[in-house]
């Protein structure tokens, strides 16, 4: 199955930041694996915060495969890079010709999705973008997840991030 998953997602209306906790964070990952469905090869989880869901959807989709991109944008103070940083990426010939469901937590200006995308485009592999939460609002790139859980408008803290 391809295209957003709008019809079945959550919509966090709110502006004011939301704590997900560990039985939500669940029930969207499970959300997400219903929607993606099992026609991928390998997981690539984006560092840090696509990490946890990009397991949560492994054992769900039952890919033994997870692969890892390095990538920085956000920045400790809360500002961002000029443009994502890669600082690792997986070699070309681990991502040609496969089906890759690429992993964050969220989409918010969608920058560092698109650089990721891009790479792995570039590396010969097929890509399918999938995030915990989208931000349709926020986001700075023509791209838009192929799949997502929930809308949201104002800041996600994850259980992993919080310890909820």
């Amino acid at each position: 199955m391809s295209g957003s998953v709008a019809d079945v997602s959550i919509r966090l209306a709110s502006a004011d930041p939301v704590a997900i906790g560990w039985d939500e964070l669940d029930a969207l990952v499970a959300r997400l694996a219903q929607a993606i469905g099992r026609e991928h090869d390998l997981v690539l989880a984006i560092t840090r915060g696509g990490l946890v869901p990009a397991g949560m959807l492994g054992y769900r989709l039952d890919l033994r495969e997870i692969l890892v991109a390095g990538v920085e944008f956000y920045r400790g103070d809360g500002g961002t890079h000029p443009a994502p940083l890669v600082t690792h990426f997986p070699a070309a010939e681990l991502l040609h010709g496969r089906r890759v469901l690429v992993i964050d937590e969220v989409w918010e200006t969608g920058e560092t999705m698109a650089e990721v995308v891009r790479r792995v485009r570039d590396a010969g592999g097929i890509v399918t973008t999938a995030v915990v939460h989208y931000k349709p609002g926020r986001s700075r790139v023509a791209l838009t997840p192929d799949h997502h859980a929930a809308v949201a408008d104002g800041w996600v803290t994850y259980p992993y991030k919080y310890g909820g």
